[in-house]
């Protein structure tokens, strides 16, 4: 009898196991193998010179963390700062743009900032030092974060402060360049608990994304003049397409109860419906007219998974997604793919405060 027990929890055990194995992210592990470099370098091999971006970086540290894989967190880590911040996150900004300069050179390309990337990084390490309990990330992130607050806002007669899209080459002495799909809303009320600037961040954050989409549509590109206001209808028309998708992925993947979600949803919404009504997301929008050409590739289609409200619509999404998932050689795709369908099949979710809600704990993500 105690043999036969035994050999039943054995093979408990092993069943436990097996499903674990089975049941990890396996569109992560993918993508480790696919763009991520044994030192830790997220490598975009749809550029000759085999670039690496902050972005990347930054998105691979959040979907580690995501994923409780602290070893790749760190690989990531350690290369984002001695490649592209000189050893120190906390006294320097990320260059964005990192590859083969010139034959067998493989060095920055670019050394401004790309501030997203740096928000995406801030949090990350915040969040890491809060879920695994290490006080070194914790101490870097708060750094990073002074930092850009210093070097990447600025104020702006008219709006009040706002995060630039770089530290250089964004603001001139009365017009100003911002991407809406810079700040993810969720991000900049996590901010909120450190005070200034972000507790103003969060409400101009909130202007940027309601005042230029007039169809329901976000750009990837506005401009903002003194005097003026916001340039909507400029000579050539502010489209809409691979930057602006994020804005919805952000929207969507917020919590209910953060009281901008219902605002941004409902302005947002011709995106919603435009995408229902044709079964695939456009992939560019003329922000001023509302007229949308081409097909979005298949990671439009998972970041607007959280987006869409309604569950026949998501539905169509999700099947695409499933039909045309990403291979090696779409980075971009395949991380929006992570972002959408990570949170369909609840890896993860954020809070009201914006913090990482991780599913650890999970042996089989459900996929409704």
């Amino acid at each position: 009898m105690k043999v036969f027990r035994w050999c039943a929890m054995a093979t408990l055990v092993l069943a436990a196991v097996n499903a674990r194995a089975a049941c990890n992210w396996p569109a992560w592990e993918q993508f480790k193998q696919g763009y991520i470099s044994e030192d830790g370098r997220v490598i975009d091999p749809s550029d000759a010179r085999k670039i690496s971006t902050s972005e990347g970086q930054s998105y691979a540290l959040f979907f580690a963390l995501a994923a409780n894989d602290r070893k790749t967190f760190d690989r990531l880590l350690n290369w984002t700062s001695d490649n592209l911040a000189q050893g120190d996150l906390g006294q320097h900004l990320p260059a964005w743009l990192w590859g083969e300069k010139d034959k067998a050179r493989w060095t920055i390309i670019d050394s401004n900032s790309a501030s997203d990337a740096d928000i995406w990084i801030a949090w990350a390490l915040l969040e890491a030092g809060r879920l695994w309990k290490a006080p070194h990330y914790t101490a870097t992130g708060k750094a990073l974060l002074k930092r850009i607050a210093s070097e990447e806002v600025v104020k702006v007669p008219g709006l009040g402060l706002m995060l630039l899209p770089g530290k250089v080459g964004f603001a001139q002495t009365n017009a100003w360049r911002f991407n809406p799909s810079y700040l993810p809303p969720q991000l900049a009320s996590y901010f909120t608990r450190f005070g200034a600037p972000w507790t103003t961040l969060r409400e101009t954050n909130l202007r940027l994304l309601l005042e230029t989409a007039p169809k329901g549509f976000s750009p990837d590109w506005v401009q903002y003049q003194k005097n003026k206001g916001w340039q909507l209808k400029p000579e050539k028309p502010f489209v809409g397409s691979y930057d602006a998708i994020r804005v919805y992925l952000w929207v969507g993947m917020m919590h209910d109860r953060d009281p901008q979600k219902a605002r941004l949803l409902a302005r947002f919404k011709p995106m919603a419906t435009q995408t229902t009504k044709k079964g695939v997301p456009p992939e560019k929008v003329d922000i001023a007219s509302g007229k949308s050409t081409g097909e979005g590739p298949v990671g439009f289609s998972a970041s607007l998974l959280p987006f869409l409200q309604d569950r026949n619509a998501q539905a169509v999404q999700r099947q695409r997604v499933a039909d045309r998932f990403p291979g090696n050689d779409a980075y971009y795709s395949y991380v929006l793919t992570l972002f959408g369908q990570g949170w369909d099949q609840h890896r993860f979710r954020f809070t009201a405060q914006g913090e990482l809600l991780p599913d650890w704990g999970q042996e089989c993500a459900s996929s409704h």
